[in-house]
């Protein structure tokens, strides 16, 4: 069994300047798409060409799917159209509508060019579906069988259309277009010839509709394991199928947006280093002009209890430490609050069984952080009793305020229709840092009635 390796450029860039086409050539035939890939964006635009030109169709149709848009659209310009045709008859529809719609006009429009009328009228339907349904993401291509055919006809079948489709290893039993069973190919192999697919076919179908978020069926095929899921529409016909990788991307998507919102940036399709200086700022800018405004309120309500910290100049201190804390307990509640909702696990129904955890926990952790702090008061300054409880009881206050923050915002986010993730921790936080001065002075004045 080979092992995978890291590709090596520098020999293969080596053996194109040394025109050793034939040795790279049957190098390339032993390496993944996505390996070929890496080589690829090492090598500028000339040397790019002449090894996409080296690659079989089927090959070539695969990296040609797994490369970025800037690669794309460089090669696109570099091939002939005779060339930009053979890579898309091997390309899948699905994966043919992904390009396009990552493609400038005048490029989409050569792309279309290089497709039959067949593939164009495909394409069309699909590109008219919301951008997030499942619809948009589907593959037209998939193996449709009748109930009356019999075994060895439906194995008769796969061998003369499954090369032209994404996944053979499940059938769709279709009557008058409706989908009415599924069969897998272990079904059929394992089978008589001469039993009829009504007689084998499974009858409880899983399925999504068109119309539905692409998120829900990825998660639909994460759930129940699933190699694909038929894709129905409004009359119940069989329209297409989602793939499991097809998922993979979509969660991976999904993840990568919330992951930014999170942090606070304006989510992007666009790799790290493919985005520009100017998008980077854009993207970010926002989310800080908000909380720094929201950051006054903060400012606003310090500037109210001047006299006292005027009065007892050590409260200023301790300010960091407890919005720190707040912020921090918070954050990590709305995490994995966050994680439960887009894994299922956690429903808006159990908001009061996530609040009463929430604050049994808060309570712990807050008993013992104030119970280090009040100690650590107590010894470093001039063992003030009072300094330590007030501090120790604002601990407790500070941590179960901002469990119960933490939990509280992603769900109603979630009952809103919201994305759950723009309660992003930093978001959070600048809420928390209001509440936390409020707590704390309320409580030290509490204390110190003097102040």
């Amino acid at each position: 069994m080979e092992q995978n390796r890291k590709p090596d450029v520098e020999r293969m860039t080596a053996l194109l300047e040394e025109h050793k086409f034939k040795q790279l050539k049957d190098e390339l035939e032993t390496m993944h798409p996505v390996d070929i890939v890496d080589v690829l964006e090492e090598l500028d635009k000339k040397q790019r060409t002449l090894v996409f030109r080296l690659l079989a169709k089927e090959e070539a149709a695969e990296v040609f799917t797994d490369m970025n848009s800037d690669m794309r659209a460089d090669l696109i310009n570099s091939l002939t159209d005779s060339e930009l045709e053979e890579v898309m008859d091997e390309m899948y529809v699905d994966d043919t509508v992904d390009v396009l719609e990552e493609m400038p006009a005048n490029v989409v429009d050569r792309l279309l060019m290089a497709t039959d009328e067949d593939t164009r009228q495909k394409i069309n339907a699909l590109l008219q579906y919301p951008e997030d349904s499942a619809g948009s993401i589907m593959n037209v291509e998939y193996i449709s069988l009748r109930k009356e055919m019999t075994v060895a006809d439906a194995i008769l079948k796969i061998r003369q259309v499954g090369i032209n489709k994404e996944t053979i290893y499940t059938c769709y039993v279709t009557e008058k277009k409706k989908l009415i069973g599924i069969v897998d190919v272990k079904d059929l192999l394992t089978a008589g010839e001469s039993r009829l697919i009504e007689e084998i076919m499974d009858e409880n179908v899983l399925c999504a509709r068109t119309l539905d978020d692409q998120e829900y069926v990825a998660n639909m095929i994460n759930k129940y394991g699933l190699v694909a899921i038929p894709i129905i529409d409004h009359e119940d016909c069989l329209v297409g199928i989602v793939t499991v990788d097809d998922a993979m991307l979509v969660l991976q998507d999904e993840t990568t947006e919330d992951i930014s919102i999170m942090a606070g940036v304006s989510p992007s399709e666009d790799s790290y280093f493919g985005t520009s200086v100017f998008q980077h700022a854009k993207s970010r800018t926002p989310w800080l002009l908000i909380m720094m405004l929201s950051a006054t309120v903060t400012g606003q309500i310090l500037g109210y209890y001047e006299n006292a910290m005027a009065a007892m100049p050590v409260l200023i201190t301790f300010i960091p430490m407890l919005m720190g804390t707040g912020g921090n307990c918070g954050s990590q509640s709305s995490t994995l609050i966050i994680r439960g909702l887009a894994v299922g696990e956690i429903e808006f129904r159990d908001v009061f069984k996530v609040i009463f955890k929430e604050a049994r926990i808060a309570v712990i952790v807050g008993v013992l952080l104030s119970l280090v702090n009040g100690v650590r008061i107590y010894f470093m300054y001039g063992h003030d009793m009072t300094l330590a409880l007030a501090l120790g009881l604002t601990m407790i206050g500070v941590v179960l305020m901002a469990k119960c923050i933490g939990c509280i915002l992603p769900l109603t986010a979630k009952k809103l229709g919201l994305d759950p993730a723009i309660m992003a921790a930093p978001l959070i936080t600048t809420i928390l840092d209001t509440c936390t001065i409020l707590v704390y002075f309320n409580i030290v004045t509490a204390f110190y009635p003097g102040l």
